[in-house]
Formats: structure tokens, C-alpha cells, sequence
């Protein structure tokens, strides 16, 4: 087993940088790791650490293809795509293949002549956008008066009704971790509840009606924070401007780390259709 790359594009498009027969082959690769920039104070003759912040990562390599139709395609790939990740799959010989992610942008893609080899060999130089990341998605479907649970974790089932969802999860990534959820509708007065160690530690309420067809969008992610009504028709209204959510409220949620966490989704009735999808983040994989 080998590790492998991949660019993904916000459409979850693939480009391979593994393939140099029908796309191009990365060798060389630098910058999966992290660094730190510290400042420190002297006391005497001791060193206190005075600020530390990780460092924005580069990732380095060459890439190499065939042909100048396959260096086009991937330029055109590149630029065609909205967003970027960088995929990273590593066979690890304890937990098996584990697949991370890093949101980027190509700063530097060079491009020469065809070597006496027949290869055309380029740099690139990638900037990184945020940590190394995975995700964990719940789904709970109730459909026809039947249940049909699909999740990559478990959906606590000790509750004998659907007005409450519940899933337990140990952050074991290295900052806490963000998530986003959706809510479908039919739902009456919904809450997004986070309970710590079995303690209620925060909660989102909203006095709202969601109707058939319509969703609740909620994401604290860094830089991408909403809380939002998906309409029928497609389009989404921000909930900060409906005046059902209090802005003096603590409306940010984010899974600690090392903890027993559990959270639960809550409305006046039935919870028919919801999908939680919890972002683990690490500074090295």
C-alpha cells in the first residue's frame, strides 16, 4: 500500500496526481507536516514562550505528465473549480487507509519543455488554507412510517419518540471541532443541544417553523459561520434577520477535545429527515 493525492473540487470531482498515464504523477511531495512561529520572553535566564501560532503550510512537489495535453487538463481543472482541497490518503499499519483534507490554493505551477525522457517534469507550490481535517456525517431518514439509519457513527436509539436525535462522539482531533447540520422539514421550534461529560453546556433554539420542503443550514466552521433558511424554491434566508434567535446567545458550537460529548437535535415534534456532519482537525497526520 501506498499514500495517494488527489486535488477534489467543491462539486467533489476528483483530478488524480497519482496517474501519470492519464493525468500527471506527483513525486517530491514537501509540506505535509506543520511548523509553529514562536516568540519568547527572557526572564533571567530563562525562555517563556511569549506567542505561538501555527504557521499558514505550503505543500511542495513536482508534477509530472506525458503530454502537453495532460499539463492542460489539469490547468483547466484548476480553474474551472471554485474551491480546492488537497486529498491525502496514508496506509497506516495500526488503523488501516485514512483519508484527510486540506482547503487550498495553487499558487505556483510551473511549466518548461518535454525532457530527453520524454516527461514533462514542473513545480508547484500549493498554499494551505486550513489544517488537515476529516469528516463524520449521521444521517436519520423516517420515510412510510419506517426507519432507515445510515451513519458513519451511532444515532442514540434510546429515545421512544423522533422529536429527539441524539449522537455521541470523542473529538480526538487537535483543536475543537466544528459542524454542520440540517434539519428538514416538517419541524416546529428545533434546538441543537451540546452536552459535556452528560451536562447540557450549550444550546441553539429556534422559534421557528420549518415546513415540508424547507430546511434549517446551520455550520460554525472557521470563516464559514451561517445559520440559514433553506426555502422551497431553493433560496435561503440568513435566521439572524427572521428574529427567532437571540444574538446575545452563545450560537457557536464547537465539540471540545477529549471529551464525551453528545449531541442532540430537539423540536415540538416529530424529527423526521436531519444530517450531522462533525469536522475533526489536525496540525499533522
Amino acid at each position: 500500500m501506498v499514500r495517494e493525492f488527489n486535488l477534489v473540487n467543491e462539486k467533489g470531482q476528483k483530478y488524480s496526481l497519482m496517474d501519470i498515464q492519464n493525468s500527471c504523477l506527483l513525486t517530491e511531495p514537501n509540506g505535509l507536516g506543520y511548523a509553529y512561529q514562536t516568540t519568547y520572553e527572557q526572564l533571567g535566564n530563562t525562555f517563556v514562550i511569549n506567542l505561538k501560532k501555527i504557521q499558514q503550510g505550503q505543500i511542495l512537489g513536482t508534477l509530472n505528465f506525458l503530454s502537453y495535453d495532460s499539463f492542460r487538463n489539469i490547468v483547466n481543472f484548476i480553474e474551472s473549480s471554485e474551491e480546492l482541497k488537497f486529498e491525502y490518503t496514508i496506509p497506516y499499519k495500526d488503523v488501516g487507509s485514512k483519508t484527510f483534507y486540506k482547503d487550498v490554493e495553487i499558487q505556483i505551477l510551473g511549466k518548461s519543455e518535454i525532457q530527453p525522457n520524454g516527461v514533462i517534469s514542473e513545480n508547484i507550490t500549493i498554499d494551505c488554507l486550513s489544517l488537515w481535517y476529516s469528516s463524520s456525517v449521521a444521517r436519520f431518514e423516517m420515510e412510510s412510517g419506517e426507519n432507515e439509519i445510515r451513519w458513519d457513527f451511532r444515532w442514540d436509539s434510546r429515545f421512544s419518540d423522533y422529536t429527539h436525535r441524539s449522537l455521541t462522539y470523542v473529538n480526538e482531533g487537535h483543536i475543537e471541532a466544528p459542524i454542520q447540520v440540517i434539519i428538514n422539514g416538517n419541524v416546529a421550534n428545533p434546538k441543537i443541544q451540546l452536552y459535556i461529560e452528560g451536562e447540557l453546556y450549550q444550546e441553539v433554539p429556534l422559534t421557528i417553523t420549518i415546513n415540508q420542503y424547507e430546511k434549517i443550514l446551520y455550520s460554525t466552521k472557521e470563516n464559514d459561520f451561517y445559520l440559514l433558511k433553506q426555502n422551497a424554491d431553493g433560496t435561503k434566508t440568513n435566521i439572524f434577520d427572521l428574529n427567532v434567535v437571540s444574538f446575545n446567545n452563545d450560537n457557536v458550537i464547537r465539540l471540545p477535545k477529549d471529551k464525551s460529548i453528545e449531541l442532540r437535535l430537539v423540536a415540538d415534534n416529530d424529527i423526521s429527515s436531519a444530517e450531522i456532519t462533525i469536522f475533526t482537525y489536525y496540525k499533522g497526520v
